[in-house]
């Protein structure tokens, strides 16, 4: 006798109602005139030190705040507050990634009405953040010169969901061997739209374009 299977696609009912909670949260934020970038990077890319820079070249223009994503401790919260922006820890509790949900939650203790520029540093890896939409207004990736050109072919979807791709740690090039027009076609050969800048954390070079993109973005979310 035939025995019929019911089929449930839990993964498809999953992500479309994260998709529902993350449009209200972009429409939250446009209504709070609060412009949010998930930035994502594997561990070690210097997600952190790119942001304390960031915090340094714009905290006098605008206030920024910045939710960090981890699955335990608070040292990079602590560094931020101490750079003289606002920021909050985020445990996912063993989870990978952030999602709408668990971003809403953040945003609620958060507090982000006054702020102009927020930030949610996801949990460090290239492939869960890649796959939820966390209701940020734009997804930026941070690939970090030491871990080679190749990676976009090894992680391509990531970068098929950022809008820009900051290539850091370029004053490493010396020693590492890295091929810049082979990262940038990699990146375009999966989207043909993103934005691409080689910067350097640590000595601050191409940081004036990075900060002149984020002045844009935000002026005009604003407007």
């Amino acid at each position: 006798m035939d025995k019929k299977v019911r089929v449930i696609e839990i993964k498809q009912n999953v992500f479309a109602a994260n998709e529902v909670n993350a449009d209200k949260i972009r429409a939250r934020l446009k209504k709070e005139k609060t412009y949010m970038i998930n930035l994502m990077a594997s561990p070690g890319a210097g997600k952190t030190t790119t942001l304390l820079r960031t915090i340094s070249m714009l905290q006098d223009e605008m206030k920024i705040g910045v939710m960090e994503a981890d699955i335990d401790a608070s040292v990079d919260a602590e560094k931020i507050a101490a750079a003289g922006a606002k920021s909050i820890q985020l445990h996912t509790g063993g989870m990978c990634h952030m999602d709408a949900e668990m971003t809403k939650q953040g945003l609620d203790e958060f507090g982000t009405e006054e702020l102009d520029l927020l930030v949610l540093e996801n949990v460090g890896n290239l492939v869960c953040p890649a796959e939820f939409d966390t209701g940020a207004c734009i997804n930026v990736a941070i690939l970090s010169v030491p871990e080679g050109d190749d990676k976009p072919l090894k992680y391509p979807l990531m970068f098929q969901v950022c809008d820009l791709v900051l290539i850091n740690k370029i004053d490493a090039k010396v020693v590492f061997d890295f091929d810049d027009e082979a990262v940038v076609k990699r990146i375009h050969e999966r989207n043909p739209k993103a934005e691409v800048m080689f910067v350097s954390a640590k000595t601050g070079e191409g940081f004036e374009p990075w900060c002149d993109w984020l002045r844009k973005k935000v002026k005009e979310w604003q407007a």
